[in-house]
C-alpha cells in the first residue's frame, strides 16, 4: 500500500498513482476546474487575475491547468503567459513548445530503438563463450 501526503491539505491519503490529492481535495480541485472552463466559455479573453477574482480559484490553480494541458491561452492575451521549460518561448497551454516537445519524442524514441536493437544481436548456434583463461590452458 503507498501511503502519501495530500499536495493541497497534507493530510494522508492512500496514492493510486494518478492525482497527488486525496479524494476531497482532487473533488474540489475538479469543481475548480469546472467553474474556470465555464467562465472561460462565457469570457474568453479574460486576464488570469479577472478569471481568479471571478470564479474564486487562485492563479497558481489556473496555471496549473494551462500546464496540464486543460486549458489553452487563446488568441494574444497578454494577461496570461506559458514559457516552454526548455527554450523559454511562449507558448499557449502545456510544458513545452511544439519543437521542444518534438525534440523529446525524437530522443526517447532513439533511445528505445537502440535498446530494441541491441536485444536483436544474436550469434549463430556453433560460436560458444569461453572463460579466457581456460581458452589459454587448451592451446
Amino acid at each position: 500500500m503507498n501511503i502519501r501526503n495530500c499536495k493541497e491539505c497534507g493530510k494522508l491519503f492512500q496514492y493510486d498513482g494518478i492525482s497527488k490529492l486525496c479524494y476531497k481535495c482532487r473533488k474540489k480541485d475538479e469543481e475548480d476546474f469546472i467553474l474556470v472552463k465555464e467562465f472561460l466559455y462565457e469570457n474568453p479573453k479574460e486576464t488570469i487575475t479577472v478569471v481568479s477574482e471571478e470564479t474564486g480559484v487562485s492563479e497558481d490553480k489556473i496555471l496549473r491547468y494551462l500546464r496540464e494541458g486543460k486549458l489553452e491561452i487563446v488568441g494574444e492575451n497578454p494577461g496570461i503567459l506559458l514559457d516552454c521549460e526548455i527554450c523559454g518561448k511562449a507558448i499557449r497551454t502545456g510544458r513545452y513548445c511544439e519543437k521542444c516537445a518534438y525534440d523529446m519524442e525524437r530522443g526517447f524514441k532513439s533511445g528505445f530503438e537502440k535498446r530494441e536493437n541491441k536485444k536483436t544481436i544474436r550469434t549463430s548456434s556453433k560460436e560458444k563463450m569461453h572463460i579466457a583463461q581456460l581458452k589459454k590452458k587448451k592451446k
